[in-house]
């Protein structure tokens, strides 16, 4: 029988407010977590303890089985045991391994999971953790004290016996222990070994911001395996994207914008490959509309909001949301490139954009960013062009 994890979410939150569900790259905090829970081999059961209705819909919409949490155990200090021992008794569990997960660690994979539950084979208990070489102080009234070294002796990192931090990011543990125990270090307990780089734990802007940076670190080196497996449909955004934002205006008032050559020719190979583009913009300018028929892409000029439209053009061509990629740079592009299988930003989008997207570019709006996004929806193939075998990461 495999392990059931919960993982404890409340509503409340003073540190960082509505942290649980503020997107991290692209989707709410606790979404990580659930997809690592889902993805764990020893775990059979996904569980979100919550007493917020919104952390409740993110959860279930990243496939995660809710418990409703009383408020007497969901104020500031309420133990995360509270909420376990809670969700056994609503899931009359008694037997077999609790994995107690917390969504403030989204850097945590899979196999960190099943290391934890596995350090249970010998253990009662089992916890995440990662090597320690730092030299810690107290303060006293007689000035600042060494804890666990001497003040005369500065051995290098090398010579140190390693300590290890708890990381609280995965606990493990038998329930029918757990149950008498009440919390979570019982018995023997045994320690599962993480790198640094997956120990971060979000109680502040400031953790929320390192968690992010590694975060898109880890995707970019992942980016393809982001994008639908089958994508029909790349719907743009106009201004920011195919242009840089900027606009020239001419003594009699007429617009114009400049784009980049490359994400024409990028944007006919996808058409080739039978993905479905549109133009999807805010902007009502003629020159929109020039740009798009020169490039045979259709132009939607969304007066009623974006995301309306855009259903509605999938819905008319019978194309899936989640095989459809979204690229925009600014808010008005944000609930498109959540509903979308993925969403993408130009790499000098505004912040709100990048939140939201999964793949954030290496060029900006108007400077190839469509031709980068293309060689990744496209995966380097090769098209058979006059004869000729033509990549679209070669010169045409």
């Amino acid at each position: 029988m495999g392990a059931v994890a919960v993982i404890p979410a409340r509503g409340g939150s003073k540190g960082l407010p509505r942290k649980n569900v503020r997107l991290l790259c692209g989707k709410p905090l606790i979404a990580w977590t659930i997809e690592a829970a889902t993805r764990a081999r020893s775990v059979e059961r996904v569980v979100v303890s919550t007493d917020d209705a919104e952390i409740a819909e993110a959860s279930c919409r990243y496939g995660a089985q809710v418990v409703r949490r009383p408020r007497q155990i969901s104020d500031d200090t309420s133990p995360s045991e509270a909420a376990l021992l809670h969700a056994l008794a609503e899931l009359k569990i008694d037997q077999g391994v609790l994995v107690f997960l917390q969504c403030t660690a989204p850097l945590m994979l899979p196999e960190d999971i099943d290391g934890t539950v596995a350090a249970l084979e010998d253990a009662d208990s089992a916890f995440t953790a990662t090597a320690w070489y730092h030299f810690l102080w107290k303060m006293t009234a007689q000035g600042a004290v060494p804890v666990g070294h001497s003040k005369d002796q500065r051995p290098m990192r090398q010579q140190k016996e390693p300590e290890f931090l708890e990381v609280g990011a995965v606990y493990a543990m038998k329930i029918p222990g757990f149950l008498r125990a009440g919390h979570r270090f019982f018995g023997r307990v045994a320690m599962h070994l993480i790198p640094p780089e997956r120990s971060i734990e979000i109680d502040d802007e400031t953790d929320f911001l390192l968690a992010e940076i590694l975060m898109r670190r880890r995707l970019d080196e992942n980016r393809a395996a982001l994008l639908p497996e089958k994508t029909a449909a790349l719907v743009t955004d106009f201004d920011g994207v195919l242009t840089d934002n900027r606009v020239g205006v001419s003594e009699t008032g007429l617009e114009s914008a400049v784009r980049h050559r490359g994400d024409g020719w990028a944007m006919q190979r996808l058409k080739e490959a039978g993905i479905r583009l549109l133009v999807l913009t805010n902007e009502t300018n003629p020159c929109v509309r020039h740009c798009c028929a020169k490039l045979a892409v259709e132009c939607i000029v969304a007066r009623e909001g974006k995301l309306p439209a855009l259903k509605q053009w999938l819905a008319r061509h019978g194309i899936r949301a989640e095989n459809t990629v979204y690229i925009g740079n600014d808010a008005p592009d944000v609930a498109c490139m959540l509903h979308v299988g993925c969403g993408a930003a130009p790499a000098d989008a505004y912040p709100v954009a990048k939140e939201a997207a999964q793949i954030v570019l290496s060029a900006p709006g108007g400077y190839g960013c469509i031709r980068e996004l293309a060689d990744l929806l496209l995966g380097r193939r090769l098209y058979e062009t006059d004869g000729r075998s033509l990549s679209i990461g070669q010169e045409g």
